[in-house]
């Protein structure tokens, strides 16, 4: 029984995609991207979200931790998150939520089953079923099996990457994928390293040999201010999507703050805490470059 670490699977997703769908949040992800608005999704393990301001100091998670990773310290709720083990039992305890924890596992089974609940918005709609992250390449067998699974039962079938994965986990998801949504963060080589904490080249690898299988593709353009908002990258990233011949439509995804907070809950800091949304006027401008 193939399994799977997932974050969540959300429905009645209306930009994943044609359609109205059910999205699969795997979690894992290689690249470390600077303006990620799914943090949680980025390491492959389960770990305790902590929002300090639901806290009512119970003292439940402190009677139960095994590591005991939550004290009270000078009157505040203190979290040593390097001790704890992501067991998961205070999560369970808390009555406010104040703990949480990120990733659990299913089967490809079950995650079915609960797909399938939606297909009479599918097929209303012209929907159906996107397996996003994370990045799905890391969960390739698991990926491919569920998508395999919703072919069968006709359902539409779509994989959001960054592209960055093994040339073999590509063509086992790629084949069970009706489209792909290949979001390209940069197309400087050094800039994409520096943003993402991974190479360029053999993404770009494998967006030349999705188009070779001849497998549907969107680009997608993540374009945050002040990083990657270059015209240079807006017209590489045309030619590129004139290069390839199943290449459907490039579509700006503008910065958005919604993914910020999430970063204060894993005790993590957020490198782009500055930056501002784009106006509707820039992203026009944007869009404008890559039409």
């Amino acid at each position: 029984m193939k399994t799977a670490e997932i974050i969540n699977i959300t429905r009645y997703c209306t930009d994943d995609g044609p359609g109205i769908r059910t999205t699969v949040f795997l979690k894992g992800c290689p690249l470390s991207c600077a303006w990620c608005h799914n943090p949680e999704s980025q390491k492959p393990g389960r770990e305790i979200l902590y929002a300090a301001d639901k806290c009512v100091f119970c003292g439940r998670c402190v009677e139960i931790c095994p590591q005991n990773c939550h004290r009270f310290v000078d009157g505040r709720h203190t979290f040593f998150r390097d001790l704890c083990l992501s067991c998961g039992s205070c999560a369970a305890v808390c009555p406010t939520q104040a703990l949480n924890m990120s990733g659990y596992s299913k089967s490809v089974e079950e995650v079915f089953e609960e797909v399938a609940r939606d297909r009479v918005f599918y097929d209303a709609s012209g929907g159906g079923v996107t397996v996003s992250g994370g990045e799905p390449l890391l969960q390739a067998e698991f990926t491919a099996a569920l998508l395999d699974m919703c072919r069968r039962a006709g359902i539409h079938t779509a994989v959001e990457t960054s592209g960055f994965g093994t040339v073999a986990a590509l063509q086992a998801v790629a084949e069970h994928s009706d489209l792909i949504l290949f979001d390209l963060k940069e197309t400087d080589e050094q800039r994409h390293l520096s943003y993402t904490g991974v190479s360029l080249d053999p993404i770009l690898a494998n967006l030349q040999l999705l188009d070779s299988m001849g497998v549907k593709t969107v680009l997608r353009l993540p374009v945050i201010p002040g990083w990657n908002d270059r015209t240079e990258h807006l017209l590489r990233a045309k030619e590129i999507a004139a290069s390839l011949a199943h290449c459907t439509n490039v579509q700006v995804m503008p910065y958005h703050q919604l993914g910020a907070y999430k970063y204060a809950l894993l005790g993590r800091e957020y490198q782009c805490e500055n930056v501002n949304e784009p106006t509707k006027e820039t992203v026009a401008q944007w869009r404008k470059l890559v039409e």
